[in-house]
């Protein structure tokens, strides 16, 4: 059993309150679940309202399909529709 996890940080800078953070991090979530079918959740920076940090898992029998999963998705949340600008991420396959 390989485990992949990916740690997204990003910044959103439109935004000006919480409820719009919430807003734009929920829009992200469901849509990385429902396109690649990982668990995905906000995991640090909750009261910031221009950054955000989501940790993304996902559990495979290749290493290589699992990185290539987690790649898929940071490239998707690059060239998304919300304004947000990824400053960094990491990959780590178990």
């Amino acid at each position: 059993m390989i485990v992949g996890t990916c740690r997204l940080q990003l910044r959103l800078p439109a935004n000006g309150s919480l409820k719009g953070k919430r807003q734009t991090v929920q829009s992200i979530v469901a849509h990385i679940r429902k396109e690649f079918n990982v668990a995905v959740a906000e995991v640090d920076t909750q009261d910031s309202w221009q950054l955000a940090t989501l940790g993304i898992v996902t559990v495979s029998t290749a290493a290589d399909h699992a990185h290539g999963l987690l790649t898929a998705v940071v490239r998707m949340v690059e060239r998304g529709h919300w304004d947000v600008e990824l400053l960094d991420y990491e990959i780590e396959i178990l």
